[in-house]
């Protein structure tokens, strides 16, 4: 490939540009109305999601974090209390648990899936820990059967982080619909996405809905009667436009990305060098993201790169590795996912990604791991 023609990781122009007039229309109608917080947009938006989802109540807010600091603190979560999540996951996971003052305990991940192991769960419950936080990594929905199992028999609470599979099912059910809460990210990379930093909760029960809705709006049901301390984490209105535009086009589009996947899985199938994911019922594939254990990874990007190809490495240290728990959590041992973030690697991926484009993207990923150095690489445990 020629380093004058650059694939990036994500290309958001076809999606654009294919529903362009819908989306100024939608700004246009948001500006025009002069109401830009919590108005007919947002409530349509949770209308249309919560319909979408299969569930009664979707409660619009800032981000995917405070979705699920929000969500956390609608179960009482706080000081004293545990909460079982992966280490393999972007930070924000682990940071919501301890901005409620809860304790985030590290689980180690099944290496195939990538997304926390139910066994191991079990296995680190103690009298503190009140709910499990898993996450659908990549867009590959988690063993839910098993977790909700877990939760049912020990009295935990379930917190889906579902930032990265918005789409995803779970044996016929989203995700987002099968825990207690789920929470949504509509940061700009993901599957359903709008044009700045928006989230959503998503659950079934009132009362911790009608607790959602208060905690967005600093601790209010009622304006001026704060009951609770709160946050100001309200989904704007010109988000929510852009999100009811894109909605409809979701399921298409995560079809194209699952198109791309099996194209892409066609091209490298075989290399003994190689680790591609594994195809999974529901998965949306947030990432396109392959295993290199024996070469060396960054000699491969940096090839990459020259070669106009942008890669990127989701995740490069493990949660519990990282400053706030580098200390605290100085015990905590989870081999695979300390493995998987020295082996993984994100190729580009969105569902208009032309098959000529992957297939020169793949001669080129193939022949950087033919010619990267070797590295001491180990099965993951």
């Amino acid at each position: 490939m020629s380093a004058a023609v650059r694939v990036p990781l994500l290309d958001l122009a076809p999606q654009l540009d294919a529903i362009w007039d819908e989306l100024n229309q939608a700004v246009q109608k948001v500006l025009r109305s002069a109401h830009y917080i919590l108005g007919p947009e947002v409530s349509g938006l949770e209308r249309d999601v919560a319909r979408y989802l299969g569930v009664a109540h979707a409660i619009g807010c800032n981000s995917g974090t405070d979705a699920l600091v929000i969500a956390l603190r609608a179960l009482g979560l706080g000081p004293g209390d545990e909460v079982i999540t992966t280490p393999f996951t972007f930070f924000a996971t682990a940071e919501a648990i301890s901005q409620v003052g809860a304790e985030p305990v590290f689980v180690d991940v099944n290496p195939e899936t990538m997304n926390l192991d139910p066994a191991l769960a079990e296995r680190a419950i103690t009298p503190r820990t009140r709910a499990l936080l898993p996450v659908h990594l990549f867009g590959r929905p988690c063993d839910m059967g098993a977790l909700l199992d877990l939760a049912r028999s020990r009295g935990l609470k379930v917190v889906e982080d579902c930032a990265q599979s918005f789409g995803a099912r779970w044996r016929g059910q989203s995700t987002g619909s099968l825990g207690d809460l789920g929470c949504f990210s509509f940061f700009p990379s993901k599957n359903l996405s709008c044009c700045g930093d928006g989230g959503l909760i998503a659950t079934d029960d009132d009362r911790l809905a009608e607790a959602a809705r208060a905690l967005r709006t600093h601790g209010s049901r009622r304006k001026y009667h704060n009951e609770a301390l709160g946050y100001n984490s309200r989904l704007d209105e010109l988000q929510a436009a852009i999100l009811r535009v894109k909605l409809p086009h979701l399921d298409r589009w995560n079809a194209g990305r699952r198109r791309v996947a099996e194209t892409y899985r066609r091209l490298l199938q075989g290399h003994p060098d190689i680790l591609l994911p594994e195809p999974a019922e529901g998965h949306v594939f947030h990432q396109y993201t392959v295993r290199i254990p024996d070469r060396d990874r960054e000699w491969i990007r940096a090839r990459l790169a020259e070669e106009g190809v942008e890669t990127m490495v989701y995740y490069p240290v493990p949660c519990h590795r990282l400053g706030p728990y580098r200390q605290s959590h100085a015990g905590t041992r989870c081999p695979r996912a300390e493995t998987l973030c020295g082996e993984v690697l994100s190729l580009p991926i969105w569902p208009e990604l032309d098959p000529s484009v992957q297939a020169a993207v793949s001669r080129s990923f193939l022949a950087a791991v033919a010619l990267a150095p070797r590295t001491s690489g180990r099965e993951v445990p």
